[in-house]
């Protein structure tokens, strides 16, 4: 769905406790938490907002994001980063 929010704590809720543990303490996984929430917010601005892109630029944000969002679901499983 276009413009959907794919924030961390939507996409994990019941990772919620963990995923502000690990903000606060790994600056590893912040640092990735904080690049996942740009990329988001960024391809949701695309979507919504009908900005000129090219198709390629798009899917490689997309892609990034998606990326980071299976990195960052492998150091929640840990249950540390």
């Amino acid at each position: 769905m276009l413009g959907e929010n794919h924030a961390l704590i939507f996409e994990f809720p019941e990772h919620k406790e963990v995923i502000h543990h690990l903000k606060e303490s790994d600056e590893e996984f912040a640092r990735m938490a904080k690049e996942y929430h740009d990329l988001d917010h960024k391809v949701r601005g695309l979507e919504v907002n009908g900005v000129p892109t090219t198709d390629q630029n798009f899917m490689d944000l997309k892609a990034r994001r998606v990326s980071l969002k299976d990195q960052l679901y492998r150091r929640l499983l840990n249950g540390h980063g």
